[in-house]
């Protein structure tokens, strides 16, 4: 079973609020959870990020993947470090005709 450690939308249309969750990376986006981390608020001026240091750590320690946003909110925070680089290049660099 893959965990992951994912955004789950709640709110009304077009004021989304987000749950930060732990959850099977089969189910729904808006599904069943194990357990709640925290919530992110993009609607707020600035934008609400509340975490449970504790607890996403020790998730984290257990081998759960973060998702890319939310790992940009947990280096945000200050729960996990900033790596050199946060991910390899996406693109491939494409020869040019000669």
């Amino acid at each position: 079973m893959a965990v992951k450690m994912r955004l789950t939308r709640m709110g009304d249309k077009k004021s989304p609020f987000y749950r930060i969750v732990i959850t099977d990376s089969r189910t729904a986006r808006d599904g069943a959870y194990v357990d709640k981390v925290g919530h992110y608020n993009p609607i707020a001026n600035p934008a609400e990020v509340v975490i449970d240091k504790e607890k996403a750590l020790d998730w984290l320690k257990k081998g759960v993947q973060p998702t890319a946003t939310v790992k940009n909110l947990l280096i945000n925070e200050g729960v996990i470090e900033k790596p050199a680089k946060l991910s390899p290049s996406k693109t491939k660099v494409r020869k040019s005709k000669k």
